[in-house]
């Protein structure tokens, strides 16, 4: 039965809306206990695992100790922290939520209600995957949406597609940032097969110091340079990114993107459909360039079975290679689900986040995976469902 949408979230407040009990209710009873993190967090986290970009849309203040505080920007990290903070630690759980967030956002309520599941050290990942989607698919049509797209991709095999390739260190972070941030990875691609042309550059004796370094190197030789200046940020650039920088910038004057490794990646781009096609592309093009991303496509494999398993037919998801979210902390299956025929950005919208764990300060590495409920774009999405339902008299 759907939830009745009559009243919606337009100004979210701490107070749960009409339809609140319903949905945490279903996710409780598919297993999942309720989480109620701290409204102000510690900043570091967010500001260290999407870049100081994210400060601009941050509320901040500070603690009499000088840490620095925000108001939470979103639920993943605050409950992720929670449950790394508790007895139940490495061990599988798996909460729910549903509380405001506060981010800056022009001409948008500045607050406003987050809704979502987040399963913590689950080894099953491939059936773990599987579930996020089928909840997230039955969290939609408890609200009275059913024709949605499926979108999905895994950030797991660009990362074995990289790793095959052999590309150097730099190369690699750079296309997987690209990857990662949704920005133009195709443009770049392009970029990095040009080497670069003669002209002089006032830093050549730093870059031809740099060349063939690794990235530990690089930092080592730009931290005893800034530390002979007296300097540590140049520029609002800290040693690690100008590391990285003339790193950067070394490898690209020794050489261009091999056109091998260029071919590969614009074919693996390309690939796209239902996922047993996308398999089957992929099986083909690993054996075509001889390389060994077997155990990436074995996952993807297993996920599929195991979302049949659930009901949903794989030609009912569109798989992409190049799908991402743009978010960095992501290491494997990726989904989002938009209004049918496309809309302002996605319903509901998670995937699997293995390595944020560890970089919360877990000792040993915690599989995890979650999603997240817009209810802005639920609600709206819900409400013009009705309304067409009903002849434009929702009610």
């Amino acid at each position: 039965m759907a939830f009745d949408m009559s009243r919606s979230a337009e100004n979210p407040t701490t107070r749960s809306p009409p339809w609140a009990d319903g949905l945490l209710s279903s996710f409780a009873q598919a297993g999942y206990v309720k989480a109620e993190p701290a409204i102000l967090q510690p900043a570091e986290p967010f500001l260290d695992l999407s870049g100081e970009d994210i400060r601009k849309s941050l509320y901040l203040t500070s603690d009499a100790g000088g840490e620095e505080l925000c108001l939470r920007p979103d639920l993943t990290i605050p409950v992720a922290r929670d449950y790394l903070g508790s007895k139940r630690a490495g061990q599988p759980a798996g909460f729910c939520y549903l509380g405001p967030v506060f981010r800056y956002r022009a001409g948008r309520p500045s607050e406003f209600l987050q809704a979502g599941i987040e399963s913590f050290g689950r080894q099953d990942r491939a059936a773990a995957d599987a579930e996020m989607l089928a909840l997230g698919l039955e969290a939609a049509a408890a609200f009275g949406i059913s024709d949605v797209e499926i979108r999905t991709g895994d950030v797991a095999l660009f990362t074995a597609l990289i790793d095959a390739l052999d590309l150097y260190p730099v190369w690699r972070r750079r296309l997987m940032k690209d990857f990662n941030r949704k920005v133009s990875l195709a443009q770049d691609i392009e970029r990095l097969t040009l080497a670069t042309g003669p002209g002089h550059n006032e830093y050549e004796g730093v870059l031809a110091a740099l060349a063939g370094s690794d990235r530990k190197a690089a930092l080592a030789l730009v931290t005893d340079m800034m530390s002979i200046a007296g300097a540590s940020i140049v520029g609002g650039r800290t040693l690690d990114e100008i590391a990285d920088r003339f790193l950067e910038q070394s490898t690209l004057k020794s050489g261009a993107l091999p056109r091998d490794a260029l071919t590969i990646l614009k074919r693996f781009l390309a690939i796209s459909g239902d996922p047993d096609d996308a398999l089957g592309q992929l099986r083909a093009l690993a054996s075509d360039a001889g390389l060994n991303i077997d155990a990436a496509i074995d996952q993807v494999e297993s996920r599929t079975g195991f979302m049949a398993a659930r009901g949903i037919e794989p030609r009912r998801i569109s798989f992409a290679t190049a799908f991402g979210r743009g978010v960095d902390y992501y290491t494997g299956f990726e989904f989002e689900l938009q209004r049918k025929g496309g809309g302002d950005g996605p319903l509901i919208a998670g995937g699997r986040y293995d390595g944020l764990m560890t970089q919360l300060g877990a000792t040993t590495p915690i599989p995890a995976v979650g999603f997240s409920i817009w209810i802005e774009a639920v609600t709206k999405c819900a409400n013009v469902s009705s309304t067409s339902r009903t002849g434009g008299n929702a009610s």
